[in-house]
């Protein structure tokens, strides 16, 4: 919309006008749209008092209601009720493809997500690279592109050296096999202990992962082995959260594929010899990129550059993301520069997506310490809590433990959601459950509630226009911003800007619903229709595009 009000306003102007420059006022009496004449008075030599009493006063056209000047702004009112018919019109045509587009002219997006470590919990730590990544992939289908989600399983690494030695040492079959899980992070946690006081275990673990790497049978059976258990509880707790994946290609596929990357750097003479190990020079400012170890093991950046070359061959994308923490800025920086100077352009098309930690009292989560809060625990007690609440609001429900898995899941990824990825999260599920305030139960409570005023509002087929008051014509404006939404929330890999929106759209309707007769003023009852019908379809897409599910019921 600012778009089209730069059209309008440029026809009346000879100075440069950007959509940037135009505001939306905070109080609906200054206008829909404002332009503050500020810029333009060291060239004009007059005051922006001036110039916007000059502008208002020759600006018309057919969308435009009036234009004001005040304090140096051309405050600009459109005509409501056209502007409302042409939305309302466009919504009921395109349903639940209104905001898509095709940006992305069907490229393929790559997208590193989720990627936890075999033998260890899927705890709170991954839901944040699982959620994001997930609601990027949508919106990047929603703005025209081919997202491709690739779960980049941790596979492979010194921690297994570390696991096989802590396994043989002190590990147990039957317990193994029992609680697959549980006992490996046990073991885990233990050689991290033990090694505090016996440093010896650790060259033990370095030259367990070097037999590994090195095929030996009985610990690729035992890999294999923690690795197949691991999956399946992955899964399960995939399936809770609605994700799903076109790739589980880990880290431990690329170990065929990593020698020729090897002799590759080495033919283009980039490998440089520095205590025994090999590494790539990234410039002065940061540290080489190491590539091979001492004792010739590879490390995670030789894997790396291995799988963006295979993805590359293999998807042809035109952007490639990694969803992971901002810890790893650095492993990033370095991917790039070796991959542009193995004369690879398409290295431009990788991009981090960095995100911060979530944090229990403030305090960092450890796998290595034990410190862990598992998302399957947390998940399942805020369905179960869910349930309570619907147990206690609305016992005649049908569906209650459909409604509260919906409600329970979807808390726990718009918190994440709702909040920018860069930032850390204090974890809290009791704030997560409300159902008022920005959080997911209270935008899926008033699609509900929309929901509900269909049920009983008569069949429309077409509505009229007859006029559009404030409440309406917030709830309006806040649906015309979808589709900019959509494609900035794409373009800035930020899911939080649409979640924020979707608080702001909900806010809005239940502040219509509050004040205006919807059911009981039969003059507007078809338009109001179409209103509450238009809420639906951009509230249920705005829930989706984050990976939540828009119960029609609560």
């Amino acid at each position: 919309m600012k778009k089209e009000i730069v059209s309008i306003l440029q026809r009346f102007t000879t100075e440069t006008i950007d959509d940037s420059m135009i505001e939306i006022p905070v109080y609906t009496h200054l206008g829909d749209y404002a332009l503050p004449c500020f810029p333009f008075a060291k060239k004009l030599r007059q005051s922006p008092i001036l110039i916007a009493q000059e502008l208002a006063a020759i600006i018309q056209d057919e969308s435009i209601e009036k234009t004001e000047a005040v304090n140096g702004y051309v405050n600009i009112f459109m005509k409501r009720k056209s502007f409302a018919l042409s939305l309302l019109t466009t919504l009921q045509k395109q349903g639940k493809q209104y905001g898509s587009s095709n940006v992305g002219a069907g490229g393929i997006v790559s997208i590193d997500m989720s990627s936890p470590n075999i033998a260890k919990p899927f705890s709170m730590g991954h839901l944040r690279s699982t959620v994001i990544g997930n609601s990027i992939a949508l919106l990047h289908e929603k703005s025209g592109y081919q997202p491709v989600k690739i779960n980049h399983l941790g596979d492979w690494g010194t921690q297994f050296g570390k696991l096989l030695v802590a396994y043989r040492l002190w590990g147990s079959e039957k317990k193994v096999r029992e609680a697959p899980i549980e006992t490996l992070l046990a073991l885990y946690v233990r050689f991290h202990e033990e090694a505090k006081i016996d440093d010896s275990l650790n060259d033990k673990g370095r030259a367990a992962f070097k037999s590994l790497e090195d095929g030996d049978t009985e610990a690729l059976a035992l890999w294999e082995w923690f690795r197949t258990e691991s999956l399946k509880e992955f899964q399960r707790i995939y399936d809770l959260l609605g994700v799903s994946y076109d790739s589980f290609q880990g880290e431990a596929y690329y170990n065929d594929k990593m020698d020729s990357i090897v002799e590759e750097l080495h033919e283009r003479n980039l490998l440089v010899a520095s205590d025994g190990a090999l590494v790539v020079d990234v410039g002065e400012h940061l540290p080489p990129c190491l590539i091979k170890k001492s004792d010739g093991a590879t490390l995670y950046a030789t894997r790396d550059i291995t799988a963006a070359i295979h993805r590359k061959h293999t998807y042809h994308f035109v952007k490639s993301l990694y969803v992971v923490g901002n810890e790893q800025s650095l492993h990033f920086e370095q991917l790039k520069i070796v991959l542009n100077k193995m004369g690879y352009a398409w290295s431009d098309a990788i991009q981090h997506i960095p995100f911060g930690l979530i944090l229990k009292d403030g305090k960092k989560l450890s796998t290595r310490k034990g410190k862990i809060i598992l998302l399957e625990e947390v998940l399942k007690e805020a369905i179960l809590l869910a349930e309570k609440t619907i147990e206690e609001k609305n016992p005649q429900l049908i569906n209650k433990k459909e409604v509260a898995k919906s409600v329970g899941v979807g808390a726990v990824i718009f918190s994440d959601l709702k909040q920018h990825r860069k930032h850390d999260i204090e974890f809290d599920l009791k704030k997560m459950l409300q159902t008022e305030g920005e959080t997911g139960p209270y935008v899926q409570y008033t699609f509900a509630r929309a929901c509900s005023i269909l049920r009983k509002a008569p069949a429309q087929i077409a509505f009229e226009v007859k006029d559009v008051n404030d409440y309406e014509w917030e709830l309006i404006k806040a649906l015309k911003q979808f589709p900019s939404v959509v494609l900035r929330a794409t373009a800035e890999y930020d899911p939080s800007i649409l979640a924020k929106y979707a608080v702001h759209l909900a806010q809005s309707f239940n502040s219509f619903y509050g004040n205006v007769q919807i059911m009981n003023d039969s003059k507007h009852l078809s338009y109001r229709i179409g209103l509450v019908q238009s809420v639906v379809i951009v509230l249920e897409e705005s829930l989706r595009l984050l990976g939540i599910k828009a119960p029609t019921e609560m």
